[in-house]
C-alpha cells in the first residue's frame, strides 16, 4: 500500500498467533483524545499490554469543541465506574428546542441517564486518562508517528520521542485514534471521501447577561443559525453561522460577529460578553471505507467526521472504542473461537453507525441552513411531524443519543440480538455494574442455566446473574459493550 513514510507492505495476519518476543506491546494506540483513552483503559484493565502515543505534550487544554455527553455514552462510562463522577462536573439538560417549534423531551428515554450532560471534553479526558494510567497503560506524550508497516505477526511504527530520538515500536495491533488528519490513515493510503458541509462557523465560550428561555436553543433564519447551551458554571457555549460571511478559517473573528449572528437567528444576543475564547472553523462530512486494514484499525475522527449538529462526534468515537476494545482483548488473550470473524465484526457493526451519524447530523445542519422557500417548507413539515408524532420523536432521540442504535444480527436470531441492553435490575445488582468487570453477562431465571452454543462460544469468562423479578422467565447474554449477543423467549422492551 502507498502512503507517507513507512508503508504497509504485508497485510497478512494471524490473530491467534501469540506474537513472538519482538513485540514491545500488544496494542499501540495513536492519539490521546477520548476515543484513544477509553480504548487504552479498556485494554489495560483486561490485562493487555497497551502503549498510547500522543503528539501533544502532556497537559489538558480547556479549549474544546466537544461538550455534550449523550445517554448511551453515559451508559458506557457507567459500565466503567466513571459516569457518576462525570455527572458532578456537568449540567443535565432534559429538553431541547429545535427551530423554535419542536421540543424534545429527553426524559422519555428509557435509560438511567434521560438527558444530555453538558460537560467539556477535557473533563471526560481527565477521567479516562486517570483510569488508563491506573490500569497500567504506558503513556508517551510529545511522541510523533512517522510511518508504519505490518506483517504476519505485528505492526512496526516509526516514532520520534519527546527527546527527539527517532525509534521504532513493535506491537501486535495498532489503532489510529489520531483525529481527522490521521497520520495512521495516511500511512495506510486509505481515501477519506467527502467534502465540507458548512464553512466559516464561529464558536465561542461567553458570559450572558440574559438567560435564553430554553436551556438548549437551536434556531435559524435562512441567512443564519445559532446554537446556545449552558455549561452550568456561568459560561455558555455559542455556535453561529452567517450565510453572508463565508471566509477562510484563518480570517479574524470577534464577538461582534457572533452577536450579529445570534440576533439574526435567535432574535437576541442575550448580552454576550467576556469571551474566554473564540474561533472560526469549518465542518466536513467524511468516512473512510475500511475501519480495519490487517492489524491496523481506525476509530473516532480518524474514521469519520461530520457536522456538529446533534453533538454526536465525541460520543460516536467513544462507542467505536467500546466496540473494539473487548474484541481485541478477547483475541489477544486467545479467548475468541473465531478471532478473524470477531475482529472483522468491528467494521461490520461500526461502519454503518458512522454512515448513519453522517446522515442524521447532515440532515440537521441542512435543516438549520434552509434558505429557499421550498427547503424552509420542507423543514416546517419535518418539524411539524416531529412535534405531532411521538414515535418519530422517539426515533430521532434514539439516533442522536445512541440509545436506539442496534447492530445487525444473523438470520434467524432472536429479535433482541444486536440491540442495546438497558440497565436491567438483577438479583446481583444493576447490569451495568456487573459489566464493569469487562466480561459477558448471562442473565437467566433463578435455578436455570440454558445450554446454548452461543453461550458456550462467548469469549472469556461469563458472569452469571439472575433476574431480581422471580416471574421473569427469559434469558439474555449481554456483551461487554452492553449489546445483546443472544436471547431466548425474551419479553423486555428496549
Amino acid at each position: 500500500m502507498t502512503g507517507t513514510g513507512m508503508t504497509s507492505t504485508d497485510t497478512t495476519h494471524n490473530p491467534g498467533d501469540p506474537g513472538g518476543s519482538d513485540t514491545e506491546t500488544d496494542v499501540l494506540v495513536v492519539g490521546a483524545g477520548p476515543t484513544g483513552l477509553l480504548l487504552a483503559g479498556d485494554l489495560a484493565s483486561a490485562g493487555v499490554r497497551v502503549t498510547l502515543i500522543e503528539r501533544r505534550p502532556h497537559g489538558t487544554s480547556t479549549m474544546t469543541r466537544a461538550f455534550g455527553v449523550h445517554a448511551r455514552t453515559l451508559e458506557a462510562l457507567d459500565a466503567r465506574g466513571l459516569a457518576d463522577e462525570l455527572l458532578e462536573k456537568g449540567k443535565k439538560i432534559a429538553r431541547m428546542r429545535l427551530f423554535g417549534r419542536v421540543s424534545l423531551d429527553l426524559g422519555e428515554l428509557r435509560s438511567r441517564f434521560p438527558f444530555i450532560l453538558i460537560a467539556p471534553q477535557y473533563e471526560v479526558e481527565k477521567l479516562l486518562e486517570r483510569r488508563a494510567v491506573s490500569a497500567g497503560a504506558d503513556f508517551r506524550y510529545d511522541t510523533v508517528l512517522h510511518g508504519l508497516r505490518q506483517d504476519g505477526n505485528g505492526v512496526t511504527a516509526e516514532v520520534t520521542a519527546a527527546d527527539g530520538t527517532r525509534t521504532t515500536l513493535r506491537a501486535r495491533y495498532l489503532v489510529g485514534a489520531d483525529g481527522v488528519r490521521s497520520t495512521v490513515r495516511g500511512n495506510l493510503g486509505l481515501p477519506f471521501p467527502g467534502d465540507a458541509v458548512i464553512r466559516s462557523m464561529v464558536l465561542a465560550d461567553v458570559r450572558l447577561t440574559e438567560e435564553p428561555e430554553s436551556l438548549v436553543a437551536v434556531d435559524g433564519s435562512g441567512d443564519a443559525f445559532a446554537f446556545i447551551v449552558p455549561f452550568g458554571d456561568g459560561w455558555y457555549r455559542v455556535m453561529g453561522w452567517n450565510r453572508r460571511v463565508q471566509v477562510p478559517d484563518t480570517e479574524p473573528v470577534d464577538l461582534d460577529e457572533l452577536r450579529s449572528i445570534a440576533r439574526a437567528a435567535l432574535g437576541s444576543d442575550f448580552g454576550m460578553h467576556d469571551p474566554r475564547w473564540i474561533s472560526r472553523f469549518h465542518s466536513d462530512e467524511r468516512q473512510v471505507p475500511a475501519y480495519r486494514t490487517g492489524r491496523v484499525f481506525l476509530a473516532g475522527d480518524a474514521a469519520h467526521v461530520h457536522s456538529p449538529a446533534g453533538g454526536q462526534g465525541m460520543n460516536t468515537g467513544l462507542q467505536d472504542a467500546a466496540n473494539l476494545s473487548w474484541k481485541l482483548a478477547a483475541v489477544l488473550k486467545s479467548e475468541a473461537p473465531d478471532p478473524e470473524g470477531l475482529l472483522d465484526s468491528y467494521q461490520r457493526e461500526r461502519h454503518p453507525v458512522g454512515a448513519m451519524v453522517l446522515r442524521s447530523s447532515g440532515t440537521l445542519i441542512r435543516l438549520a441552513m434552509a434558505h429557499n422557500p421550498l427547503r424552509r417548507t420542507l423543514r416546517t413539515l419535518a418539524t411539524s411531524l416531529l412535534d405531532a408524532a411521538r414515535p418519530a420523536r422517539t426515533r430521532v432521540m434514539g439516533m442522536i443519543t445512541g440509545i436506539g442504535i442496534a447492530y445487525g444480527a444473523p438470520r434467524g436470531a432472536h429479535r433482541l440480538t444486536g440491540r442495546r441492553a438497558p440497565d436491567l435490575v438483577l438479583a446481583e445488582g444493576r447490569l451495568y455494574e456487573l459489566l464493569r468487570k469487562g466480561s459477558f453477562v448471562l442473565v437467566t431465571p433463578a435455578g436455570t442455566a440454558p445450554a446454548a452454543p452461543e453461550i458456550a462460544a462467548a469469549p472469556g469468562a461469563v458472569i452469571r446473574a439472575t433476574w431480581a423479578n422471580p416471574t421473569r422467565r427469559d434469558a439474555l447474554l449481554v456483551r461487554p459493550d452492553g449489546y445483546v449477543a443472544w436471547a431466548q423467549s425474551s419479553t423486555w422492551r428496549r
